[in-house]
């Protein structure tokens, strides 16, 4: 398969935009005097997305419509009730200089009632121009709109008609609709809506078409069930919604069976491995996963698995919060689903789980065998789960723990050292890998040989003590230091290494998090980055304290507590979210 390379990066951020606006049920409910411009909400929350290392937004229905978006009026022109064209193509610039891709709900199976092809037929009736876009009308009938005609809605649904994509201006309706999308926003990629009942042939004139305009261009089709082979391959899609391995996510962490999931992965790595699975635990038609899942404390390790398993990983909006939204039944059935959220009044919000999710997206980002590499079964019980993927050399080990207590994973590395990017904690493999941990926890292990040993400190198997870094620089030097003259005389001493106690359990970097100092500066977490020689991960942090400047330190370190003057405290203490 040929999967553009952006897409593997990190993860995709699903947003129903009809929902997370807080539009009207309805066109016909919203006043047309007034431009509320909702879409542009997006551009507050630009930061958070960037905190979460994401490849992508991809966006549900944006275009106008009756009433939740999947029933197209003008696949040209953005719903009135999220705003202008003009506004999305700010939201659009926005993301991409953030270096955000941004994907479309291309919904090419149906249209809604007040499409204009559909009100000619209305008025029209066999003389209209556009019987020939629709499937099976049929004027002798009727339907439950007594329209006098029937024709063939989507999954009986009447108030969605479907198109006849065998018709050749129907096609070349679409994709200059598609066109137009990316001539004025850019758009990387579509998600197509029932794609199941799509046309094969229209799928891949769709496919030539876009890769034409935009080579790197992205296609993926929401597929239930079936043999994804049929619509992921070389002429069609390049993914699909992995419903199978959705359901084994949360099934297997609410029986504690993890031979469910394992058995989905191997499955599908032996069935269609070259595939680039879209992975998700839930989104727009499901049941959120918080209210899924029987014990909520085991939502860290889904997550972690959805970040490590093969393919690529999306987050609905909300969920990297916690938030919760049961399935109803009826018409109303998918609104719990799809709620209206304020990035600063999320009642309930779990913000431990939000910064879990940061972490793992900046882990992905920065691993390549996360993103491409092989997998591979260790160790594998009810409660307890062990693989590893691995890319030129490059071996990452993933360890869950679902259990009543912590668990002990006993394993051959080629490490001498393994180093937890979740915890910071560094364990020494010299006799074998023994990792230990918690009840509801992850680990994501990878070669710790660049971490160095605390002479201070005994020699037992797991160890937390962090690479040693140089003092925190006083607020007077520049932020550039110029090289040094030579100079004749001998230079002074460095100063005496703090002593670190390593990192306490359950630490973790809070990203947009504001800290002090333990020499009392106080500083912002920007972001993470990796050092270019060692691989190491370091975080960014600005300075807010004196004169303004950033400075990047190891992780591990920056989380450490540190021995001052016999006082043991947290070398950055937190203070609070800044954004």
């Amino acid at each position: 398969m040929n999967t553009p390379e952006w897409i593997k990066k990190s993860a995709v951020y699903h947003i129903y935009p009809m929902g997370f606006c807080g539009c009207e049920r309805t066109r016909a409910e919203f006043d047309d005097s007034k431009q509320p411009h909702r879409i542009r909400k997006v551009l507050d929350w630009v930061p958070h997305l960037k905190a979460m290392h994401l490849s992508a937004v991809y966006f549900g229905p944006v275009f106008e419509s009756t009433a939740h978006g999947y029933d197209t009026a003008d696949y040209k022109k953005i719903d009135a009730r999220l705003g202008t064209n003009e506004d999305f193509a700010d939201v659009c610039r926005a993301l991409h200089e953030n270096g955000i891709r941004v994907v479309l709900d291309g919904v090419f199976n149906h249209v809604g009632r007040d499409h204009f092809a559909f009100l000619d037929v209305k008025q029209n009736r066999q003389n209209s121009r556009y019987c020939g876009w629709f499937c099976n009308l049929n004027f002798g009938g009727n339907n439950g709109y007594n329209d006098g005609f029937w024709y063939e809605g989507w999954n009986n649904c009447y108030d969605l008609v479907k198109l006849n994509l065998r018709n050749p201006e129907v096609v070349d309706y679409l994709l200059d609709a598609v066109k137009m999308w990316i001539d004025e926003w850019d758009v990387d990629g579509i998600r197509f809506d029932a794609a199941d009942c799509l046309d094969n042939d229209f799928i891949k004139r769709i496919h030539s078409f876009t890769r034409s305009l935009k080579p790197d261009f992205w296609l993926m089709g929401e597929i239930i069930h079936g043999d994804y082979r049929r619509w992921a391959n070389p002429e069609m899609f390049d993914c699909v919604t992995n419903y199978q391995c959705y359901k084994g996510i949360y099934s297997s962490h609410n029986d504690r069976n993890y031979f469910e999931i394992a058995h989905s992965i191997e499955y599908q790595m032996g069935q269609y491995g070259d595939i680039y699975m879209y992975n998700f635990v839930d989104n727009h038609d499901v049941e959120r996963l918080a209210t899924h899942l029987t014990d909520y404390g085991r939502i860290y390790c889904c997550y972690t698995l959805l970040y490590t398993m093969y393919g690529l990983p999306s987050v609905y909006y909300g969920s990297e919060y916690g938030i919760k939204g049961a399935k109803g039944k009826g018409a109303d059935a998918d609104v719990a689903l799809r709620p209206c959220i304020e990035l600063d009044d999320i009642p309930g919000r779990d913000d431990k789980l939000y910064e879990h999710i940061c972490s793992l997206g900046a882990i992905r980002s920065e691993l390549p065998a996360l993103q491409r590499g092989s997998y591979s079964k260790m160790e594998l019980k009810n409660q307890t789960f062990l693989y590893k993927r691995e890319l030129d050399g490059e071996v990452v080990y993933i360890a869950l723990n679902i259990s009543d207590g912590d668990y002990t994973f006993r394993f051959d590395s080629k490490y001498a050292r393994l180093a937890d990017r979740l915890s910071g904690k560094v364990f020494d493999c010299s006799g074998g890998a023994q990792v230990t941990v918690g009840k509801n926890r992850s680990m994501i292990l990878v070669d710790g040989t660049m971490h160095t040993h605390d002479t201070h400190e005994d020699t037992a198997p797991v160890r937390t003590e962090p690479v040693k870094a140089e003092p925190e620089p006083a607020p007077a030097q520049p932020a550039v230091q110029p090289e040094p003259a030579p100079t004749p005389v001998s230079a002074p001493p460095a100063p005496a290494k703090r002593r670190s106690y390593g990192i306490p359990d359950g630490r973790m970097l809070v990203i947009g998090g504001r800290y002090r100092h333990f020499k009392g500066g106080e500083y912002i977490v920007t972001g993470t980055a990796c050092d270019h020689e060692t691989l190491e991960p370091v975080c960014i942090y600005l300075q807010i304290t004196d004169k303004p400047r950033a400075w990047v330190r190891p992780i591990t370190e920056f989380l450490d507590d540190i021995d001052d003057n016999g006082n043991r405290k947290a070398r950055f203490e937190f203070i609070e979210r800044a954004y």
